[in-house]
């Protein structure tokens, strides 16, 4: 009998381990990215993140998308600040997985929306505040569009520009750790800087 015990644990522990049987046993291996991600997760400072949601003037009535979420913090210091809706996109399901764990710490479900998704293909003309954390070459690539985006929309970018868009305001945060760091706003329709 103690054999056979034995050998029925040992089939079901093989089974467990089983790759794509770890989710029925309720644990969730987070997936590979649909692409590699375009840049290497840095958390924006909470102090950044204040004044950038300050800068965008975030209200109860906005919808706000943050491209390469993260840990989510953008999104549900918008909500819980200003009791918006709020939608965090990242393509690493590992970021994922941290964002929704992070929303859910912090009870703000019926607010904030997290999705893995390719931020390039995304429609964003429901939002009305995105927030970036991105590279100077991945905020240009996104002006296509970010420039189908209704009149009026705040666009907030910690530490990088968008070359060939002039900024409504560039303000320069002292942060806690002693470092200073950028935050950019635009409004649209964009403004078109003229080449020399």
């Amino acid at each position: 009998m103690t054999q056979r015990r034995l050998a029925m644990a040992l089939a079901l522990l093989a089974l467990l381990a089983a790759p794509g049987l770890r989710a029925w046993a309720g644990e969730d291996e987070p997936k590979a990215p649909s692409r590699r991600p375009d840049v290497h997760f840095v958390p924006t400072p909470h102090d950044v993140v204040e004044i950038m949601l300050r800068l965008a003037d975030v209200k109860k009535d906005d919808v706000v998308y943050d491209l390469g979420c993260g840990d989510g913090r953008i999104v549900i210091a918008a909500a819980k600040k200003a009791g918006c809706k709020a939608w965090g996109f990242d393509i690493d399901p590992i970021r994922v997985k941290e964002s929704l764990e992070n929303v859910k710490k912090n009870n703000v479900g019926d607010l904030v929306t997290i999705e893995e998704k390719d931020i390039f293909t995304l429609d964003l003309s429901k939002a009305s505040v995105i927030t970036l954390y991105l590279l100077p070459s991945l905020n240009v690539k996104l002006i296509p569009q970010l420039e189908k985006m209704k009149p009026g929309c705040r666009i907030v970018s910690h530490a990088f520009d968008m070359r060939g868009v002039k900024p409504d305001v560039v303000a320069t945060v002292a942060c806690k750790d002693g470092n200073e760091r950028k935050v950019y706003l635009w409004t649209t329709p964009l403004k078109k800087e003229k080449e020399e």
